[in-house]
This record gives C-alpha cells, sequence and structure tokens, in this order.
C-alpha cells in the first residue's frame, strides 16, 4: 500500500531541515527559503540575514509572519598546534548532546566533516566519571596535522551537528526543527492566501539570531513597522517524559497549534485566533507565559510604538538535540490556522487590550 499523502509540503520542508544555518550564519537555509517564496511572492532580504516573501497591496497595514531560520550551532574560538578545535555555543546547548556527535564545520575553503572528541572513560579517574560534561572538556577532531587545521580553520568558523532530516515512524526527526519548521509554517500560511483579494500586506519572515537574542525579530519588525503579527515557534510536546502539564499545558502530538497565553500576548489578537480555529475546525491548545514567551514575538511586541502580537507554536520532543521531533499534522494545523486568521481580517481592525 502507498504511503498516505503526506500533510505538509514534505519536499520543501526537508530541503530547508538539511540546511547547515547556525545563528549569525543563516544563508544557506534563507536562500532555499526565499527561492521557494519566490514561485508565489515578492521576495527582498536585509543585511542582517532576515529573508522576506510579501503578497497584498504594497502601501496597506502591514502584517508580520515571522519563524526564524537559524540553529543552534558552534563556533571555533581555537585551534591547537596539535589540531585541536576548541569551541564556544552558539545558542543554548547541554553539553552532554555534544559528545560523540559529527560536526560539519562551515570552514572558508569548504565544509569540513569532523568528531566531537572526549577523554575516553577507560583514562578517566572515578571522580571524572560521575561529573557532567562541559563545552570546555571537548574538541573537534578533523582527522589532519596541526598545520593543516589551522591553515583550514580559522577562528570564527561556525559549526552544526552532522544529522540528516528524517522520518521516523509518522514523525519528522531533525536537529534543526527548532526553528527551520516555523519558517516553513508562516511560507506555507502565506501561499495558502496566494489567490485571496487581500486587504493587507502581509510578509511572512524567515528571521535570523532568534537563538541568540531574537535579534532579526527587532530589525525585520522595524522595517516592516506592522499593525499585527504572529511568531512562529516550537514548545514541548506533553507526553515525552519529564515534561510537566502542570507547568506547560497539555501540547501532545496530534493536538494542532499550541497559542501562548500571557502578559506579551495581545489579548485581542488572541481571541481572533481561536475564534478562527473554532470557525474552520483546526486544532489547538493553549500554554501559559507567566513573563516574556522566549520566541521572536517578544521583540516584535515592542518595536517602534508597540505591535500586537501573539504566538503559534507547534509542538517539539527533544528540543535543541540533533533529534528533535514533530508531528506533521500539527504543522499542518498551524499553517491552516494563521492562513484562517488572515482571511477573518477586516480592512480596519482595533487591537486594544
Amino acid at each position: 500500500m502507498p504511503d498516505a499523502q503526506p500533510a505538509v509540503n514534505r519536499d520543501f520542508l526537508f530541503s530547508l531541515l538539511s540546511q547547515a544555518a547556525p545563528s549569525g550564519c543563516e544563508r544557506r537555509a534563507a536562500d532555499v527559503w526565499k527561492k521557494e517564496a519566490g514561485t508565489f511572492a515578492r521576495v527582498s532580504e536585509d543585511h542582517y540575514g532576515n529573508v522576506y516573501a510579501e503578497l497584498g497591496p504594497e502601501g496597506a497595514p502591514t502584517i508580520a509572519l515571522m519563524g526564524h531560520l537559524d540553529e543552534i550551532g558552534l563556533i571555533v574560538s581555537h585551534v591547537s598546534k596539535e589540531g585541536w578545535i576548541h569551541f564556544l555555543a552558539v545558542g543554548g546547548w547541554d553539553p552532554q548532546v555534544l559528545v560523540g556527535q559529527r560536526i560539519r564545520l562551515l570552514a572558508p575553503g569548504g565544509d569540513l566533516l569532523g568528531v566531537i572528541g572526549k577523554k575516553a572513560i577507560h583514562v578517566m579517574d572515578q571522580e571524572e566519571r560521575t561529573k557532567a560534561s562541559k563545552i570546555e572538556d571537548l574538541w573537534i577532531d578533523i582527522g589532519l596535522d596541526g598545520e593543516e587545521v589551522a591553515a583550514k580553520v580559522p577562528v570564527g568558523t561556525y559549526g552544526v551537528i552532522e544529522q540528516p532530516a528524517l522520518m521516523v515512524g509518522n514523525r519528522v526527526v531533525s536537529k534543526a526543527i527548532d526553528n527551520r519548521i516555523g519558517g516553513f509554517i508562516v511560507l506555507e500560511a502565506l501561499r495558502a492566501i496566494k489567490d485571496l483579494d487581500l486587504k493587507h500586506r502581509v510578509v511572512a519572515v524567515g528571521t535570523s539570531q532568534e537563538e541568540i537574542g531574537v535579534f532579526g525579530a527587532h530589525v525585520s519588525g522595524y522595517r516592516l513597522d506592522p499593525v499585527a503579527g504572529i511568531a512562529v515557534d516550537v514548545t514541548h510536546e506533553t507526553e515525552q517524559p519529564g515534561v510537566e502539564k502542570k507547568k506547560y499545558g497539555a501540547a501532545p502530538f496530534g493536538s494542532g497549534a499550541n497559542l501562548s497565553v500571557g502578559p506579551m500576548n495581545n489579548p485581542t489578537l488572541l481571541r481572533q485566533l481561536t475564534e478562527a480555529a473554532t470557525r474552520e475546525g483546526v486544532p489547538y491548545t493553549l500554554s501559559a507565559s507567566g513573563r516574556y514567551t522566549g520566541t521572536d514575538a517578544d521583540a516584535l511586541t515592542l518595536v517602534r510604538g508597540g505591535v500586537p502580537t501573539a504566538v503559534v507554536s507547534i509542538p517539539n520532543r527533544y528540543m535543541h538535540s540533533p533529534s528533535e521531533m514533530i508531528d506533521e499534522r500539527d504543522a499542518r494545523a498551524c499553517i491552516d490556522l494563521i492562513a484562517a486568521w488572515v482571511r477573518g481580517l477586516s480592512a480596519e481592525n482595533d487591537f486594544t487590550r
């Protein structure tokens, strides 16, 4: 029996996920995103690594849909005379995840593959065996002598985990779900409304440098000056061990789009999203945030005179690891919800709290 039709555009998704694009070095993912966007929308980019796709009247009030394209990575800080490559984290790593991984270095002369080195358990003393690894205790080995490594790998070279995207059962697994999936969703939502007579200029943005401080959202939000915006990111899938529903709410695989409720989220926009979901039968869940959301929405909310924002998230297992996992049905729900919300907007909207 042939496989069921994928719930989403899997070819585009896997092309996006396969790119090496850590924070500050998003070019490869941005190029894939922009090429896809160019098949149905007006495209542009800025100097900071953000890419834009837009539909609707150019002079109309702007609606921003943001999903960041960067993934967590590494940056080379020192190369020893023996050829050991030491590095710093780019974004939030659990160092235990790095132990034993293969690494792709985005070197000036072409990509180089290496492995993360660590002292073997056989040569550790008893106390060392009980301690968690720290990044400063790890290194990258690319299998070359010291002089050649120094010539090929300058300080400042970026690296990412070398793992392919793949289907595991009915789920998508990748090192870059967070948050290549957000960039995917906002562009697919834009595609879903491409044949509408839009009342707004609707701009999907593949943002840069979210993982190190939501910096791309600051730049792109200021440039667009939107009347409202949605940030799409990942949230913790709550059926996995160790994720407490009493803290994160219930967001299991198959539950649809997850909407953030909290002080920085605009309640009028949230109500519009829940009404759109109910109207069109799109599944969703709610999760509370007591302060900020930890997404691009935090930056967009405070741009210029302030922008009403909402956060739409997709449940994700094993966040910030080489094996992040999502369910395509939830991605579909996020796409459908955002498109339904845009379709329901009137020419004049009051987002007053």
